[in-house]
């Protein structure tokens, strides 16, 4: 049995990223496949977090996660697939080294919504270290565009 993570933040969004790898499973050849979905809750912005309590806070994220797996893991079970719901807590690549050791060797899929002006928390080791090494890349991009640009302008002058 084929077993494959999905971190999900939007039900719509997910099944259009899900819709290919689910229709696959549909011929014999194809082995069943096991989904652990980990229901990745919006993040509560600070002004919020100063007036809600901890334990209204976990009520609210639990509840988000109810009503986003009652709308994936229907659509997932219907085609026979095996389904086990995870709300995520915490960091989210320690949430998948644990899921891997409780699983086994498993396919990672980022199945959340991207959102305008926001980098999306990356969800296993090597995509953090891609993202820091990406960083640190971009921090010289512009100062060096714009001792480029200087030499052009000198160049220019003279």
């Amino acid at each position: 049995m084929e077993k494959i993570i999905v971190y999900v933040d939007d039900a719509g969004y997910a099944q259009q990223q899900l819709c290919p790898m689910a229709h696959a499973g549909d011929t014999p050849l194809n082995r069943a496949t096991h989904w652990v979905l980990v229901a990745c809750a919006p993040r509560m912005t600070h002004r919020i977090s100063k007036w809600v309590s901890h334990s209204a806070r976990e009520s609210w994220r639990a509840k988000w996660a109810d009503k986003l797996f009652g709308e994936l893991v229907p659509w997932l079970e219907q085609r026979g697939e095996t389904v086990t719901p995870v709300l995520a807590r915490g960091p989210l690549p320690e949430l998948t080294g644990r899921l891997k050791a409780e699983h086994g060797a498993a396919r990672v899929l980022d199945a959340r919504r991207p959102k305008f002006g926001q980098d999306l928390q990356p969800v296993t080791a090597e995509q953090a270290a891609a993202a820091r090494q990406e960083q640190e890349s971009k921090r010289w991009q512009v100062p060096g565009a714009v001792a480029g640009l200087g030499a052009v302008l000198l160049l220019a002058g003279d």
